[in-house]
């Protein structure tokens, strides 16, 4: 398949979108950490620290989570180099368009999913 309903571009478009939300949560991450680095903060005895160590772990969760969702846009537009975008990996038939549409980083077909 060469590029099945527009993928390169929902494709290309949601890398911006990812990219520029992880660039956004590592700045968020960096001003949490900068943040408790100026307090005196003792996240075990400080009431306070218990927030502001949730806030740096939820923060980092978030920040990895997009890290993925990059990796499997990356992975997605190196399927539509490569010619194999829109084939499932586990049946290799054709995963539907309509399916491509709403997942444009589906890997299988939804009888795989």
């Amino acid at each position: 398949m060469t590029d099945p309903a527009g993928a390169r571009g929902l494709l290309v478009a949601e890398r911006e979108r990812t990219a520029a939300r992880l660039a956004s949560l590592r700045g968020d991450f960096d001003s949490v950490v900068a943040a408790s680095r100026d307090t005196n903060a003792d996240d075990e005895h400080d009431p306070e620290g218990a927030t502001i160590a949730f806030e740096r772990s939820q923060v980092d969760a978030l920040v990895h989570q997009s890290a993925a969702h990059l990796a499997e846009v990356d992975a997605a537009l190196g399927r539509l180099d490569a010619g194999t975008y829109g084939v499932c990996e586990v049946c290799s038939r054709a995963i539907l368009a309509a399916r491509l549409q709403v997942r444009p980083m589906a890997r299988t077909c939804v009888g795989c999913a």
